[in-house]
């Protein structure tokens, strides 16, 4: 005898799966804006690396501050993307254990809810990894106080 679910319990399914799923669609748009802003950085690295090759540039002392503060948001953001797509497996593992906990009648709510919590508390930590990097080019970057002061056109 065959297995085959009966196409209430797979529509079910289904439908319980949806809210992962569309996290799974918030989590790819996260990822696109820290791996977007990833490249920027290695952008700028490359920039500055270039510049410090040449050997001649008098601000030499301001990239090297510059190239270890890129260096830390590599990190940093590297750190952010890793957690956030773990966040992702997570719950796309979720997603699988609806279906096999439904098809194959296993009671296993709590492992699912466990993997869920553990996918919110990756993510968290991607973001908060996230919020740091924002917080260190932030910082990086002041506009000197004398050209606030110089008058408008």
């Amino acid at each position: 005898m065959a297995f085959s679910p009966v196409l209430s319990t797979v529509a079910e399914t289904i439908q319980v799966a949806i809210a992962p799923v569309f996290l799974l669609a918030g989590l790819g748009a996260i990822l696109n804006v820290m791996v977007g802003r990833l490249a920027r950085i290695v952008d700028r690295s490359r920039q500055l690396t270039a510049l410090q090759l040449r050997g001649d540039d008098p601000e030499r002392v301001q990239h090297v501050a510059e190239l270890r503060l890129i260096d830390g948001r590599i990190r940093m953001i590297n750190n952010a993307v890793y957690l956030v797509v773990m966040a992702a497996i997570a719950i796309c593992l979720v997603v699988a254990m609806l279906f096999v906990a439904e098809l194959g009648n296993f009671q296993i709510g709590q492992v699912i809810a466990v993997a869920f919590i553990v996918s919110m508390l990756l993510l968290t930590g991607g973001l908060i990894c996230f919020l740091i990097e924002i917080h260190m080019s932030v910082r990086a970057i002041r506009v000197r106080s004398d050209l606030l002061e110089l008058p408008l056109p």
